[in-house]
């Protein structure tokens, strides 16, 4: 084998991808994520064993949070990259191991590294293959895949200024637990249900942070056709990048659009006072090589959702910045006050052609948590007089399979009387399609991006409250959940831990899950697979 990954859908085969990517990282990049996340291990056995108390961690916290989340699938192809962010945990490594003496520290904690070439020679024992039992390496890897997706929530909020130390605290205490042979399988599948608490913990602190900064959605009308002006595309989901590119592009001449995940920006209040927010362009993340052409001007990725570009005319409008990372893309990075100067970005910008219309007219969304209390009596009503007889909540990711047009037919054909309730780039599956409403209320509610879907858990732990019912599975509720990448996965672990059942995962189920491992999920958490939409639907609504 070249490479070993199986953390995202699309692992080659349904098993993993041994050669390249199918998400375009090369081999080198693979060997060097996983010695980073090797090294991160090593650390957090430091923290933990050496009994260190994080609130004294300053700048490594977030250096933690960031190593993660650029392992994270579509976010950083760029091996110098990552090779220096393995050289700067290096160095807190070291500096964390002259401040206490810990006993007996696993073989993670003593690499060293002069080179690239040893680095590369270090991550063949350093990858995922390191665990002989499969069972085991299924359940912590799980446990890893979620606390990248926390890391990714967390990073968002430390942007805005909001931080929960006893969420960093957790990260370390999995991230050595993951390193302990001791452990047994229940001991880690206990574990993956608490990286599950964690994960809802890092979604709200997300959510205040981005309500105490932007305002609470509302429902908003989103302009899906573009302007004459020159403009630029930001993808990704970072929403304090956005801002940094709107302040710096106001008066300017050059209209910003979001793309993919980053549509929900325009449902906060805080966004809507610029003029040149002109509105989205295209659809999910894995159909912008044809949009991106289309769009002609420069693209800003703030975060993960990169397809490794084809063209050198695309790589040279494309920037990235954060956890992003491409080579040849030109990286944004932020001064030591945070500040970020996009000036190169926007001077590109106004010597391009604007966008070529792909679409014209509009979508709605905004129904986060906050915008459903608002509607909540109305909703009741149409539950008690049978005008709504079921939710389906159909969050998660898109990909590129050709199994996902499952998720669009399901749509279709569900019954008039049914509502979606969605966040992630899964709704570009549907929230295009004239599916109508209920007394005023959409088919189609969207509560906004992939880490949203805490607003749905918030919604239906109220709906709960509402009907007077001691178990949220007793709901007119179902789940048909499409997963791409770690982000959904932390997202199923939070449901896990709020103790929802039945959740139909798809359109396959991952292949880092044992067969054993898929079986506790089966028989405790009901979680299955999909199947035909005629019979899956019959399913849901005999339930």
């Amino acid at each position: 084998m070249s490479m070993f990954c199986y953390q995202c859908q699309e692992a080659a085969g349904g098993t993993a991808c041994t050669m390249r990517g199918v998400c375009g990282k090369d081999p080198d990049v693979a060997a060097l994520q996983d010695l980073l996340i090797y090294t991160l291990k090593g650390i957090s056995e430091i923290i933990v064993k050496g009994r260190i108390d994080v609130t004294t961690l300053g700048e490594s916290n977030c250096e933690v949070l960031n190593s993660l989340f650029m392992t994270i699938t579509n976010a950083n192809f760029d091996a110098d990259s990552i090779e220096k962010q393995i050289r700067k945990m290096l160095e807190v490594r070291d500096d964390l191991r002259k401040s206490v003496s810990v006993k007996k520290p696993h073989d993670a904690v003593c690499f060293e590294t002069d080179s690239r070439e040893e680095m590369l020679e270090k991550a063949k024992t350093a990858g995922i293959p390191m665990t002989a039992d499969e069972d085991m390496r299924s359940l912590r890897e799980l446990i890893i895949y979620g606390l990248k997706g926390i890391a990714a929530y967390t990073e968002h909020a430390n942007n805005i200024g909001s931080q929960n130390l006893e969420i960093n605290k957790f990260i370390y205490e999995a991230l050595a637990a993951t390193l302990d042979d001791s452990l047994t399988a229940d001991g880690l599948v206990s574990l993956a249900l608490k990286t599950g608490e964690y994960g809802v913990a890092a979604m709200a602190l997300l959510d205040e942070a981005n309500t105490g900064r932007f305002g609470n959605p509302e429902i908003t009308k989103v302009n899906i056709g573009v302007r004459e002006n020159p403009a630029i595309l930001v993808s990704g989901h970072d929403l304090t990048d956005l801002e940094k590119l709107l302040e710096q592009t106001r008066g300017t001449g050059v209209d910003v659009y979001t793309h993919s995940e980053m549509l929900p920006a325009h449902y906060y209040p805080a966004f809507k006072k610029y003029d040149n927010f002109a509105g989205n362009y295209g659809n999910a993340w894995w159909k912008q090589l044809d949009e991106f052409k289309s769009f002609r001007g420069p693209i800003l990725f703030t975060t993960n959702c990169m397809v490794p570009p084809k063209s050198e005319e695309l790589k040279n409008r494309i920037f990235t910045t954060g956890p992003a990372g491409y080579p040849g893309c030109r990286h944004i990075t932020a001064d030591k006050d945070g500040r970020k100067d996009f000036t190169e970005i926007i001077e590109l910008a106004k010597t391009l052609p604007p966008p070529a219309e792909i679409e014209s007219g509009s979508i709605i969304g905004g129904f986060a948590h906050n915008q459903m209390t608002l509607l909540a009596d109305k909703i009741v009503d149409a539950v008690k007089s049978g005008a709504i007889k079921k939710f389906f909540v159909m969050a998660g990711c898109d990909g590129r399979m050709k199994s996902r047009e499952y998720y669009t037919e399901f749509a279709k054909k569900l019954p008039k009387d049914t509502v979606i309730l969605t966040a992630g780039c899964a709704k570009y599956r549907y929230n295009k399609l004239e599916l109508g409403d209920i007394g005023g209320i959409p088919r189609v509610l969207d509560a906004g991006q992939c880490n949203d879907s805490y607003s749905l858990a918030v919604i239906a732990l109220k709906l709960k409250e509402i009907f007077g019912l001691d178990d949220i599975n007793r709901l007119p509720l179902a789940f048909n959940i499409a997963w791409y990448e770690q982000k959904a996965v932390i997202v199923l672990l939070a449901l896990l831990y709020l103790g929802v059942k039945n959740i139909h995962l798809g359109p396959t189920l991952p292949a880092f899950l044992s067969p054993n491992v898929a079986k506790v999920l089966i028989e405790k958490f009901g979680i299955s697979g999909i199947g035909t939409v005629d019979d899956d639907i019959a399913l849901f609504l005999n339930q």
